[in-house]
């Protein structure tokens, strides 16, 4: 009797477990799976531009609700960069458009023998930005590389927009202190092309590298306080330094070498 007695008693006492401190648990277990599996299909997205659509939820309809809400992914931010974005640069066919204002019929280089490179550069506040330099085309990809060189040595350029946002106004250009290339003119001071006509001619931050004539003098008023060489200020072109010695490994002369007049801010195919 005391044999059966005690069978039945486990008996119940399993019975009774079952009933509360198991159940309680199984209970716990199937609300952590059916949160894993409500909220997975939420944080699983396909692919930005594939057509395949993320893998269906295998919970059943009935599963609870999680008390746990779910992650949406616009509510993540986007991670910081590391650091400024690499220096990229993209050649372009020039369209007539393109040059309204500093190229016309009769210039000495044709329409389809220029260039426009969109490209990283370094801005004097410290940031990376995105300018436009229209040059010739057998000296896209050279000029590219230079810029890219400076944009590693972190280089600052104001600004660098065709001259045609300037209605082709070389002055205006320069009073922006805007770095540009092709504009079909004169030299100054002469009857002949400019290298710039032949879009083989950069003129780089020319408020901190202005044109100094012979007896010292210049045109821009903005950039008296950048007219003496050696001169250590932001932007500033010096004799030898980088930017020279970049210019230089694709076989281009700079301006501020010149005997008589200096012109700090170019750099041509000839030295001219």
């Amino acid at each position: 009797m005391t044999s059966l007695w005690n069978r039945r008693s486990a008996v119940v006492m399993a019975a009774l477990v079952g009933m509360t401190g198991c159940a309680g648990v199984g209970d716990a277990g199937a609300s952590a799976t059916a949160r894993t599996r409500v909220s997975a299909p939420v944080l699983a997205s396909s692919a930005p531009g594939s057509s395949t659509p993320a893998a269906p939820s295998s919970a059943p309809a009935s599963a609870p609700a999680s008390s746990t809400p779910a992650t949406s992914s616009s509510d993540t931010p986007a991670p910081s960069p590391s650091g400024p974005p690499p220096f990229s640069a993209k050649i372009e066919k020039v369209s007539r458009d393109d040059v309204r204002y500093s190229w016309r019929p009769g210039c000495p280089v044709p329409l389809s023998g220029l260039r426009k490179i969109t490209m990283t550069y370094w801005g004097f506040d410290g940031q990376a930005h995105t300018g436009t330099l229209v040059i010739n085309k057998k000296a896209a990809e050279d000029v590219a590389s230079v810029f890219g060189k400076l944009y590693e040595m972190r280089y600052p350029i104001r600004r660098m927009v065709p001259v045609d946002v300037y209605k082709g106004s070389d002055y205006d250009s320069i009073d922006a202190d805007n770095t540009s290339a092709f504009n079909c003119r004169n030299a100054t001071g002469s009857g002949s092309w400019s290298n710039h006509a032949y879009g083989l001619a950069v003129d780089v931050n020319p408020r901190e590298n202005p044109y100094v004539y012979a007896d010292g003098s210049h045109a821009h008023r903005n950039a008296d306080a950048f007219v003496d060489r050696p001169l250590k200020k932001p932007g500033v072109i010096n004799s030898g330094d980088r930017v020279v010695r970049a210019f230089a490994r694709i076989g281009w002369g700079w301006g501020g070498s010149w005997s008589g007049a200096k012109d700090y801010q170019h750099f041509s195919e000839n030295g001219r």
